[in-house]
């Protein structure tokens, strides 16, 4: 068995998003196991002002890049960061009142990549004055993820499972595990790239039952035709990495709506997202979560048709892990 964590450090990276960091932070305040510090790796030009004052020290650090260095990010809050135990939240999720014990809990079970639960909210369910009895009312399971509701460790052998909005791992583990790719820059296959590397490293995953967290709505497209440019980037990246791609389902869709083809060459953009590609991904404020499945369902509606997730292997040639 491991043996529990003698420090945690809890994390953020950020930029923009001031509100979402506050309410992170007066979840943090109320843990019933207090971590550390907390550190933000802040991707603006100015650090955060008019943060809540927290009972455990709190530092920021720059990131510079454009667009967002996401894995860059991920890798100086590892560097910073002082913890045994290395927490990491993204900025919109803020942490029930048992997350950080029960990942110290967990991390007494195994030295594995642990990965929390995230209950997912619609609008305004984090207006000042939010409750945690108010957020565990709204919150919804996402219907991609696995739930245990209990205290509890689960081994996990698909790798493809990992998400990095809510996780912890022993810092020994990160060293292993050679820390993200910083060449993945912008939005998208960071972290499916870290979940490989994981694998190939032999660091374990596992589910914990508890360490919850709640996302807090933002305006959002799926496919995030937002992130249009560098989820095609980050794409042709993984492939010439690992032989195959990541991210099919997405560009599948991008496929079915007509921006972008597949070549033996590799993805041929066709044209950039416009207007209509934005209403037609768009999150509205009481979707909890959503995925790029609906817009794929909406032509096949068009069509007349009901596409096989088979035909997403078009994008991907995926080997097990």
């Amino acid at each position: 068995m491991a043996s529990a964590p003698k420090s945690v450090s809890v994390v953020t990276l950020a930029g923009g998003r001031a509100e979402h960091l506050k309410n992170l932070m007066l979840g943090l305040a109320q843990q019933s196991h207090q971590p550390d510090e907390f550190v933000i790796a802040y991707m603006q030009d100015t650090p955060y002002e008019g943060l809540p004052a927290l009972p455990f020290p709190v530092r920021q650090v720059q990131v510079a890049g454009k667009p967002l260095p996401l894995a860059k990010a991920r890798n100086t809050l590892a560097r910073e960061a002082s913890g045994e135990l290395l927490v990491y939240l993204d900025v919109d999720c803020i942490p029930a009142p048992d997350l950080v014990a029960d990942y110290v809990w967990a991390a007494g079970q195994t030295d594995a990549l642990l990965m929390g639960e995230v209950y997912y909210l619609t609008e305004g369910a984090n207006a000042p004055g939010w409750t945690f009895a108010g957020l565990e009312k709204n919150g919804v399971e996402h219907t991609w993820r696995y739930y245990m509701g209990k205290r509890a460790v689960e081994p996990c052998s698909d790798y493809n499972r990992f998400w990095s909005l809510n996780f912890a791992i022993p810092r020994a583990q990160f060293v292993k595990s050679g820390g993200f790719d910083e060449r993945f820059v912008g939005y998208g296959a960071e972290d499916t790239d870290f979940s490989k590397m994981l694998a190939e490293r032999g660091v374990p995953l596992a589910f914990v039952g508890g360490a919850k967290c709640y996302h807090q709505y933002h305006a959002h497209h799926m496919p995030p035709t937002h992130h249009f440019d560098s989820v095609v980037r980050n794409a042709q990246l993984f492939e010439e990495k690992w032989g195959y791609r990541t991210m099919e389902q997405w560009l599948y869709a991008f496929y079915r709506m007509g921006l972008i083809k597949d070549s033996p060459q590799g993805i041929v953009v066709l044209r950039r997202p416009e207007e209509k590609d934005f209403a037609l991904s768009y999150q509205s404020p009481d979707m909890p979560f959503t995925d790029a499945v609906r817009v794929i369902e909406h032509f096949d509606a068009q069509a007349g048709i009901k596409s096989d997730p088979k035909e997403w292997d078009m994008f991907l040639k995926r080997p097990s892990f």
